[in-house]
């Protein structure tokens, strides 16, 4: 049995650090499931470790079973997340830990999957397997924010991302890019570890974007691309429009242009007919919750100035990056400038804030 007097020896900390970091290296690619980390210990020695995989599945605490070579009578189990106890599509890890031995289960925090909550506790007690809770909880709690913003709010996880000139341009006609390669591969991390990617259309024809991830040996782990594209003005030019049979793309409009929409058709973009308010933009909620039915649990916003100040108005970032290079750009052709740069740092005033230099570059990421 456990109590509220539970104590943890350094040894717990130090394999539930691991199986943190194991569900870390996951999360984002796992679908509808949270990534765990799972570690097995007999006599103090790392038997065997497990993720969940790609898109959910097999648990993490299955294929840390399956991994092991060695008879698991009388180990223990560190996991991340209390472990699952019902029949969905795949049997209950509970199952699966009693029939292999395991003697004691040491897990961080309950799952807020009403199907789950608390029950694998009792299920462990009533087998004689001794059962731990609450080890590094914090940490837990900060790993899976965006799974309970999925499972609480129905919508998925908001990361935002700009990149501004030390004269606060975000685009200028006489240089493309502003950071240096450094944040550059920051922004291609932050396309592998979300789902899917949304821009305007606006500004998929100023830049013309790829919107992949181009990390070497990530790159089949780019997200989905999203368009908000009122009138449906994408340039017929664009990679994207291109690319757009091989890459899945979905597209928001309110077009009623038959023309254009059967070349769209035609070039097999998802077309979603959406409702717009009074000023012409699009109710944005509403279109987080069609992606999250869609699939999209983790979404990366790379706009511009407008849509960035909609989502920061509107309280939707979950987290949001701001790149700042110390080099300004020219404003003698054509240019943009952030303006949202106060409403951001209002905002987040009594928020946490982490700030870092990369190379010559300053990020500042801003969480609720």
């Amino acid at each position: 049995m456990s109590t509220k007097k539970d104590k943890f020896s350094a040894q717990d900390i130090k394999f539930m650090r691991l199986a943190i970091k194991l569900a870390r290296g996951k999360k984002g690619l796992t679908g509808d499931n949270p990534s765990v980390g799972c570690v097995i210990v007999k006599k103090n020695q790392i038997i065997s470790i497990g993720q969940t995989g790609l898109n959910g599945r097999p648990h993490a605490e299955t294929n840390a079973i399956n991994n092991s070579f060695q008879n698991l009578s009388g180990s223990k189990m560190y996991v991340t997340l209390e472990p699952c106890n019902h029949y969905g599509q795949t049997p209950p890890c509970t199952n699966n830990i009693i029939k292999s031995g395991i003697g004691e289960v040491i897990y961080s925090i309950n799952d807020i999957d009403k199907k789950v909550k608390g029950k694998s506790f009792k299920i462990f007690n009533k087998k004689n397997i001794k059962v731990k809770k609450g080890l590094l909880k914090d940490e837990v709690k900060k790993l899976y924010k965006s799974y309970l913003v999925n499972r609480l709010n129905k919508m998925p996880y908001i990361t935002g991302k700009i990149a501004v000139s030390k004269n606060n341009l975000i685009y200028s006609e006489n240089k493309k890019r502003i950071t240096n390669k450094f944040s550059e591969k920051l922004t291609h991390f932050l396309r592998y570890k979300n789902d899917g990617i949304l821009i305007t259309g606006k500004t998929l024809n100023i830049d013309n974007p790829r919107l992949t991830c181009r990390l070497k040996g990530y790159e089949k782990f780019s997200p989905k691309k999203i368009i908000l594209d009122r009138e449906l003005n994408i340039d017929p030019k664009s990679y994207i429009f291109k690319n757009a049979k091989t890459e899945p793309t979905i597209i928001f409009h309110n077009s009623k242009n038959k023309n254009k929409l059967k070349i769209l058709k035609k070039q097999r973009f998802h077309l979603i007919r959406s409702n717009l308010k009074r000023k012409n933009s699009f109710y944005l909620k509403n279109i987080l919750k069609r992606l999250y039915h869609l699939g999209i649990r983790n979404l990366l916003i790379e706009g511009g100035d407008k849509i960035t100040n909609s989502f920061i108005k509107n309280n939707l970032f979950n987290e949001f990056y701001l790149f700042k290079s110390p080099n300004k750009l020219s404003k003698q052709k054509k240019y943009s400038s952030f303006t949202s740069l106060k409403l951001l740092n209002r905002k987040y005033d009594r928020k946490s804030k982490i700030r870092f230099r990369l190379f010559n570059d300053i990020i500042t990421i801003y969480e609720k």
